[in-house]
């Protein structure tokens, strides 16, 4: 008896208990906020839309992450400030005065783009000057330099823009054209979450068609696979690296624009959360993989919007809404212990891990 007792894995089983505890909380919650029905359909429903929105936003900035990840394989946790830059510059410079002269009303796509092309500059050239002088000089240092480094640009970079643009929160201005509901499927819609939605696939598509099926791509996914040998191969591995900050920063700026169209407001600490939300969101679909920062951007936004009324509610939970942010890094703690390659990630060589 002593000799089984000794033999037992009391650390795999103690984290099997805690997971079979939150799987228990969390289909009691459930059954308990189905019988109740607090929610008519439509409440659902838009609760449903909103989570898909959210979510296409942490996807667009998930991506900054596994791109930078598959390259460098390092945690850039400034890419949180990359979001932040582009729109807050884009506000103060071109948003606000286009509405005070009432160009962003009379040609709203128009102002709109410009707006957009703006953020990503800026999102682009904070992220390569990050790069160049916070990065490249570490690139062979051990892993946990690069991460400090990281965090360390992150509040550079926060305190910064706050420096220059002022502690206060700022209102992205109203575009008339976006008020209102559009009708999809027989499903109304908010234009703005519309807007959001259809963009962000949209750029998300894009993006892996970029990695997948460009030279460019295939270039990156060499210098992911082995930066000594893709060097030898002809391929300039600095040049690639510098491509793929970019491309995340440019993904990373216009998730900017449509949290602005989505939320109105920017600040200096408005990268810091969704930032973190992003991290989670990639690691949850498998960080490397361009389709696992979709889906897991998708997934987490959605369980962030749903599970606070479908789970926590069921459970007596006061003011459960102002829980959802347990909901996400609850599922990060979770992926982590029990599949840390995420759902569609796939498990590192020994000389990556």
């Amino acid at each position: 008896m002593r000799e089984r007792l000794e033999n037992v894995d009391w650390i795999g089983l103690a984290l099997w208990l805690f997971r079979a505890a939150i799987i228990v909380a969390v289909i009691w919650g459930t059954i308990a906020t189905i019988i109740d029905n607090p929610y008519s359909p439509e409440a659902w429903l838009d609760l449903f839309i909103f989570g898909l929105a959210q979510g296409s936003l942490y996807a667009l900035i998930a991506l900054g992450y596994t791109l930078v990840y598959g390259v460098l394989f390092i945690i850039n946790f400034a890419h949180g400030e990359f979001f932040m830059s582009g729109i807050f510059t884009a506000t103060v410079f071109v948003a606000i005065p286009m509405d005070q002269s009432g160009f962003l009303n009379r040609y709203p796509i128009l102002a709109l783009l410009i707006i957009t092309v703006v953020a990503m500059a800026v999102s682009i050239g904070i992220s390569l000057l990050t790069e160049r002088v916070a990065y490249r000089p570490l690139r062979r240092a051990p892993r946990l330099v690069p991460l400090i480094t990281a965090i360390g640009a992150s509040f550079f970079w926060q305190y910064y823009f706050r420096g220059l643009y002022g502690s206060g929160v700022t209102a992205f201005p109203t575009v008339d054209a976006l008020k209102g509901t559009i009708s999809i499927f027989g499903i109304d819609i908010l234009k703005t979450q519309a807007v959001v939605i259809m963009a962000s696939i949209l750029l998300l598509i894009v993006l892996y068609i970029v990695v997948m099926r460009t030279k460019m791509g295939k270039a990156m996914r060499a210098v992911a696979e082995d930066k000594e040998i893709a060097a030898l191969m002809g391929i300039n591995v600095d040049r690639v690296i510098v491509i793929t900050f970019a491309m995340g920063a440019a993904a990373a700026g216009v998730a900017g624009v449509l949290y602005a169209l989505l939320f109105r407001q920017v600040f200096f600490l408005m990268g810091f959360m969704p930032g973190i939300k992003a991290f989670t969101a990639a690691v949850l679909g498998g960080i490397g993989s361009i389709p696992g920062a979709a889906l897991g951007g998708l997934l987490l936004g959605m369980f962030e919007s749903l599970g606070p009324s479908l789970f926590l509610e069921g459970l007596g939970i006061p003011a459960a809404y102002q829980l959802k942010d347990v909901i996400a890094f609850t599922m990060l703690v979770l992926i982590l212990i029990f599949r840390p390659q995420g759902i569609l990630g796939e498990r590192l060589a020994e000389k990556k891990a």
